[in-house]
């Protein structure tokens, strides 16, 4: 999903292997994900998505502008959900990490690089096989 506040913002949705880097986006204050090499298209990622950062995630301190720091997350690998669904004036984009802390998207600092590893079950999308795909097909009397 992408938080309300980037509904002016251009979007797509997540895919497996997509480079990713913490933004802020122009039309809003809010941040997120754009797919390097498109910095203003937000990638909108569907809960259950798993995404690893190429190193220990960070976030701005609540009191950032007061007292800026940058707060380590203690992992690089993260799955997305939706936090406060009840408040529709909340941002809801988080992230979880394996040690159980939570953080919104918007408060991740801005140029950190991410892969997208993941897709919730029911969202994966069959890539084109290419030059290096090896398909695997049934022979006589295997079925599919």
């Amino acid at each position: 999903m992408c938080d309300y506040s980037l509904h002016a913002t251009a979007s797509r949705p997540a895919k497996i292997a997509d480079k990713l880097v913490t933004t802020s986006f122009v039309s809003s204050s809010t941040r997120g994900f754009a797919a390097v090499g498109e910095p203003t298209v937000a990638v909108c990622l569907l809960p259950g998505t798993e995404v690893v950062f190429n190193r220990e995630a960070e976030y701005d301190h609540i009191f950032g502008r007061l007292l800026p720091s940058r707060c380590k997350l203690g992992s690089n690998v993260a799955r997305f959900r939706q936090v406060s669904l009840g408040d529709p004036n909340a941002h809801h984009d988080a992230l979880e990490f394996p040690n159980g802390r939570t953080v919104l998207v918007t408060r991740l600092r801005p140029g950190q690089h991410a892969t997208v590893i993941q897709l919730p079950a029911g969202q994966r999308t069959v890539a084109e096989p290419t030059s290096d795909t090896v398909v695997l097909r049934p022979g006589p009397g295997i079925t599919a």
